[in-house]
């Protein structure tokens, strides 16, 4: 029993290692806007397969070592992803059941949703300006999600 509660922690462990390598993985000037959010798209499925082990702590975490690996200000994408963490967290039993192209959508509203609240954050301590394109990922996350629910 230990032994299995010990593997699922790596598994868990080593996805949002996985992930935020491959989120602060620079790309390409102008396909950087269509950049998915692999630490979202984790950090849902975790909550919705897993809610009593990924929570919104683990979001807070989770978005702490992103702001340290971008070099932003400390505390913006943590928060912002315990916001939009929370939405799932607290419907999750809604969201499990729905079907999936149905998930898809709202996944793909929620990554909208923390692009426009991490700029939100970003402005009230920085001048920084909104980039519209950078919506576009969210309809990128919403094509991903059904490959990566599987």
């Amino acid at each position: 029993m230990a032994s299995r509660i010990l593997q699922s922690r790596i598994a868990i462990g080593c996805s949002f290692v996985i992930a935020l390598v491959l989120q602060t993985i620079p790309w390409p000037g102008i396909f950087d806007v269509l950049r998915p959010s692999w630490l979202l798209l984790v950090t849902c499925y975790w909550v919705l397969a897993l809610p009593h082990r990924v929570n919104v702590g683990s979001a807070l975490i989770v978005g702490l070592l992103w702001d340290l690996l971008l070099g932003s200000t400390l505390g913006i994408r943590g928060m912002m992803m315990s916001i939009v963490i929370y939405l799932v967290a607290l419907n999750f039993l809604v969201l499990r059941n729905m079907a999936l192209w149905q998930q898809a959508v709202i996944i793909g509203l929620l990554s909208m949703l923390l692009e426009v609240l991490i700029f939100g954050g970003e402005y009230l301590i920085q001048d920084v300006t909104f980039n519209p394109l950078a919506l576009w990922s969210g309809l990128i996350n919403c094509v991903l999600w059904p490959c990566y629910s599987y």
